[in-house]
């Protein structure tokens, strides 16, 4: 083990191998940059590789030994190091109270497993920091704030139950505008402490000594613990935890401990069930109607309290019950402080220097959409677990046994592993089978972490759906049962817009008609630009995908012949409505679309929005009517004439079908694939005149219109679109679409080559989604360099927040699950998407080794990837493809295969 010692200062960092050579060499720190960008300068200028660094400042904070005073703020010096160099960073005092292969060991166990925040953070910062805590279950998200948190421009308590919409209107320039919002609920993690009648105790930075949170991803624990330093000298250490329950997925636990430094004296703790909150997450929608609650009722039974309120417009009724416990406590004072929309409850006991105080709070919470019964009665009638200590006992269990399913072990950069376990965490949270099962959702863009998006379901349902499935297919199953229950809204918008069978739209909320709006604020020209985004008709090639998918993994017939095939009908029945037949070229077009770019709009200097013969929807579209036609030739009559009766599909229709797959248009110039029709009499842009103007010009749509101009004239994408069905489909299955489609490709690696670089130069990756599907791409075309920045930045863009404070607004989830598809299916190179898995890895030199399980077809498989091959282990005999090569497994039986 290679070890680099570390020693800093304010102005310089020395280092060497030694503690007593650590002199010898020095870095000088530059005042114009960030500790990051500091950091990252020394990283770089380091020619030998290290495992381990050591800091030698002796440890001065209580809550972080490698927290260092640096331009007078105490930093985490030990995760900035970690985030930049990803090995283990120690103190030297670990090592004396240990050895230094046991302080390693123990430091990459921590680090792996410990999302923490030191100190004290400010605005969008921390907003992004409660996103990424979050505690959930499926059921409810509650955002990671410190519980004597109520919102403010620096903290935002939430509570965002899966499903809960409702709708408000706004009159905005003589017309109302409505919106549908995921609900913040009632706050009831409230709670905090006044000392001899003192005022309640807030979170600021005068008070607070020092702070750390820590979120523990193997156990799905919160820990804040705060050194507070009051006014009057009075010193206390406060330490709170929050638990989601994920056995009975309506509660949650919450544990307040205070405990006096330097005084004795009288404690009063405040706790509440918050219902004056509103939707005021994100900023932009602040100036638009958010009071989505009507309180309706507190009732008060000894410690327990319930709290009833329902939804305006929705009129989803809620129940909000919480009991409290401080056994433990001697002689304690109760009291019910109750306003018109907060539910307040009082403890007061007198406390000794030295000692701790233990409260606890449980919270459990009932809707109309999941609860059959009353669910004022269901409160009332519900119990909580006995204490925390029980509540965390089931969680560490029960997490246990998440992880032995879905952990991905990557061995060799600590930085990595951590955020794909937070990625394998925060698609838990979002959504799991035990409170799936019960409810009529699916998963929004950023889960139930923030406001963003308004909480909608787009198509990233898509980028996550492969990750429940190969662990959890009845979780997808579900989660494609919210579709199933829409499809009667997805076939009238399509009625509505004068076509036939089902037109899903682009943002989906409780009822599954169209939540994009018309209009859209560009915050660079606050102006209101017209929004065409619903016209991403591809949304429903998701979710057939979708469909497809699932079935292919699960092989689950029932749901197929009682709900898959009729959604697949009805889509399909759309496409053929609005496919149009050129008479004279034998071609069909598809027109007034986006695609997934959404950058271009419709065609300049054209009155008419929307676009023709987008490359990715038709694509996907004859890809679409070929599994169709297979699972008709496939499935047996009384199941086809139900699903005919039902979706009132035809013999005309499956012929329409056929022909519109084999003929619909594309574009090409010289081996280039049109991103739509008339895409290359577009003008070349200047990309580096505007990144010198504007550094970041990955929202080049906001900019140029900030100009006057329009993205609309030039070769320009915010994302990955004409390409995207390479990252969707296998080769193999891309290359055949193509053929049907009358466009066969001679030399196939030369057509990848030469559109993945024709097109990356012209995309701004202003999703971070972008960054995942082109990492992907330009693995095909053995660019492991770009493909591992674009990787790495996706991977880190939630962590690092790096588009400009969305986080702030709620994870998001649709590059999570895409991080963790390209680790297992490109890296690891587990193709799922056939009959039989194939196996062909491209194991990056960054990683020593990558471990994780799958469901495929019912069968689990264990796969350890080096750079050398891969072994496998099954719980049933089967057979894989590796390489090329078909070979057969038996079951239990470890199988080494090299690479």
């Amino acid at each position: 083990m290679k070890p680099m010692y570390l020693k800093i200062t304010n102005h310089k960092l020395f280092y060497g191998n030694s503690e007593s050579r650590i002199d010898e060499n020095s870095f000088n720190f530059d005042s114009d940059l960030d500790i990051k960008q500091n950091l990252q300068r020394f990283h770089d200028t380091l020619v030998d590789s290290i495992d381990v660094l050591i800091v030698t400042n002796p440890s001065k904070f209580l809550l972080k030994r490698n927290a260092i005073t640096f331009n007078g703020n105490a930093i985490d010096f030990g995760t900035e190091l970690e985030n930049i160099f990803h090995i283990p960073v120690i103190n030297n005092e670990d090592v004396a109270n240990s050895d230094l292969l046991s302080a390693y060991e123990e430091e990459i166990n921590y680090s792996t497993w410990h999302l923490d925040y030191y100190g004290i953070d400010h605005g969008k910062r921390q907003y992004g920091q409660e996103s990424m805590q979050t505690i959930g279950n499926g059921f409810y998200g509650l955002r990671g704030t410190y519980l004597e948190a109520k919102a403010n421009d620096d903290n935002y308590p939430a509570t965002y139950v899966a499903g809960v919409f409702n709708q408000l209107g706004t009159p905005i320039n003589g017309r109302n505008v409505i919106n549908e919002d995921l609900v913040n609920l009632p706050n009831a993690q409230f709670i905090t402490f006044s000392i001899d009648g003192d005022a309640p105790f807030q979170i600021n930075d005068q008070n607070i000594v020092e702070a750390n949170r820590s979120l523990d991803l193997k156990t799905g624990l919160l820990t804040i613990t705060m050194l507070v330093h009051l006014d009057d000298g009075k010193e206390l250490k406060i330490t709170e935890k929050k638990l989601a329950d994920l056995t009975n997925y309506h509660d949650y636990y919450l544990q307040y401990v205070i405990e006096p430094l330097n005084f004795n004296g009288k404690v009063t703790i405040f706790t509440q069930t918050d219902g004056t909150v509103v939707n005021s997450n994100v900023e932009r929608y602040r100036n638009l109607a958010n009071k989505h609650l009507m309180i309706d009722k507190i009732e008060n039974f000894d410690t327990a309290s319930i709290f009833l309120a329902h939804t305006t417009q929705s009129n989803i009724q809620l129940a909000i019950k919480t009991d409290l416990n401080y056994s433990t406590i001697n002689n304690t004072q109760y009291a019910v402080n109750n306003q018109a929309e907060i539910a307040e409850q009082q403890v007061s006991f007198h406390v000794s220097a030295g000692e701790t105080y233990h409260f606890e709070k449980y919270v459990g919470i009932f809707t109309s959409l999941e609860t059959k019964e009353n669910v004022a009665v269901a409160a009332q009638e519900h119990e909580f677990l006995p204490d925390f200590a029980v509540a965390e006992t089931q969680s560490v269990q029960n997490w246990r046994n998440i992880w032995h399913q879905e952990d991905i072990i990557v061995n060799g950069d600590i930085t990595a592993q951590k955020l794909l376990r937070l990625n394998n965490y925060s698609m838990t949270c979002a959504a799991q089978t035990n409170a799936n099962k019960n409810l009529d959702a699916s998963v929004g863009s950023r889960g139930l972490t923030g406001e963003g998006y308004r909480g909608h379901i787009f198509w990233d349902e898509l980028f996550d759906m492969d990750f429940y499935a190969l662990h959890s297919p009845e979780l997808v199953k579900n989660l494609l049962m919210y579709r199933y229950n829409r499809l009667g809204a997805a076939l009238d918008y399509a009625s509505d817009d004068n076509h036939n069978g089902a037109m899903f739209p682009w943002q989906s909320g409780m009822y599954g008609d169209e939540q994009s709006q018309l209009v859209h604020l560009n915050p660079i020209t606050n102006q209101w630009d017209p929004d065409n985004s619903r016209k991403q008709r591809h949304v429903s090639l998701a979710i057939a995908y979708n469909v497809l998918n699932y079935f292919n993994l699960s092989q689950d017939e029932t749901f197929m012949q009682q709900y898959g095939l009729e959604m697949l009908l009805d889509i399909t029945k759309f496409w053929i409505d609005v496919a149009t037949l050129n008479k004279q070229t034998g071609k069909y077009s598809i027109a007034d679309v986006m695609g997934p770019d959404e950058f271009h709009e419709g065609y300049p200097d054209s009155a008419e929005s929307g676009l023709k013969n987008n490359a990715y929807t038709n694509i996907m579209v004859s890809w679409l009517f070929k599994k169709v036609n297979n699972l008709i030739n496939s499935e047996n009559s009384g199941i086809l004439e139900d699903n005919f009766q039902r979706t009132n599909f035809t013999d005309v229709d499956l012929q329409k079908l056929n022909d519109i797959r084999h003929n619909l248009k594309l574009d090409f110039q010289g081996g280039i694939l049109g991103q739509f029709e008339g895409y290359f009499n577009l003008k070349e842009l200047d990309f580096n005149k505007y990144r010198q103007q504007y550094d970041n010009i990955s929202r080049m749509d906001r900019i140029l219109k900030a100009h006057n101009d329009s993205p609309d004239n030039y070769q320009v994408a915010k994302q990955a679109d004409t390409l995207m069905a390479l990252y969707n489909l296998s080769d193999n299955d891309f290359f055949d679409i193509m053929t049907d489609l009358g466009y066969p490709i001679a030399n196939r690696e030369k057509f990848i080559d030469d559109n993945v670089k024709y097109y990356i130069a012209r995309t701004t990756h202003g999703s971070t989604l972008s960054r995942i599907v082109y990492s992907m791409l330009l693995l095909k075309v053995n660019d492991t360099k770009t493909a591992w920045k674009l990787f790495y930045e996706a991977l880190t863009s939630d962590y690092y927040d790096i588009q400009g404070g969305t986080t702030a607004e709620g994870i998001h989830l649709g590059v999570m699950g895409a991080t963790i598809n390209v680790v297992t299916t490109f890296f690891a190179g587990i193709d799922y998407r056939g009959n039989i898995l194939k196996i062909n890895p491209h194991m990056p030199k960054e990683w020593k080794e990558i471990s994780f399980n799958i469901n495929f077809k019912g069968i689990n498989y264990a796969f350890q990837v080096t750079s050398d091959g891969v072994t496998i282990t099954t719980d049933h005999d089967t057979e894989v493809i590796f390489m090329g090569k078909k070979l057969p497994l038996t079951a239990s039986q470890e199988i080494q295969l090299t690479c």
